[in-house]
């Protein structure tokens, strides 16, 4: 019999990316772990709003959501900017994150290519 944890449960119902539905923004890749003894499954999510002042804004809200059932633990692991064009299709990731540094943009994209399998969804590690 496979049993699944409860932590394990959890992440394969975290989107994997969320973001604002157009315009430039800050983001933060994060990864999620369980906190169950036994369990070392983790996933990486990508979250960016407008909202945001700093990078950590996201982290904060974010990992406090989820981390508050006690079940799974947040760590991040980089940030930069998007420029989302929802009328062009186009999902473009750059720069990075004084506070938490740059994020590895060839897994933010891969993410926000299944969220958006029908965009042109591109990055590069220039800018801010």
């Amino acid at each position: 019999m496979c049993t699944q944890t409860k932590a394990a449960a959890l992440m394969a119902n975290i989107p994997q990316a969320d973001i604002d539905p157009s315009g430039v923004f800050k983001y933060v890749l994060i990864r999620v772990h369980s906190r169950e003894e036994g369990d070392d499954s983790e996933v990486d999510i990508v979250r960016g709003y407008g909202w945001a002042e700093y990078h950590a804004d996201i982290y904060e809200k974010v990992s406090e959501e989820l981390e508050k059932g006690g079940h799974l633990d947040c760590e991040c692991v980089g940030g930069g900017r998007i420029r989302h064009d929802s009328q062009a299709k186009k999902i473009h990731v750059y720069g990075y994150s004084m506070g938490f540094g740059r994020a590895n943009h060839a897994v933010t994209t891969e993410k926000l290519k299944v969220r958006y399998p029908d965009y042109e969804v591109t990055w590069d590690n220039e800018g801010y």
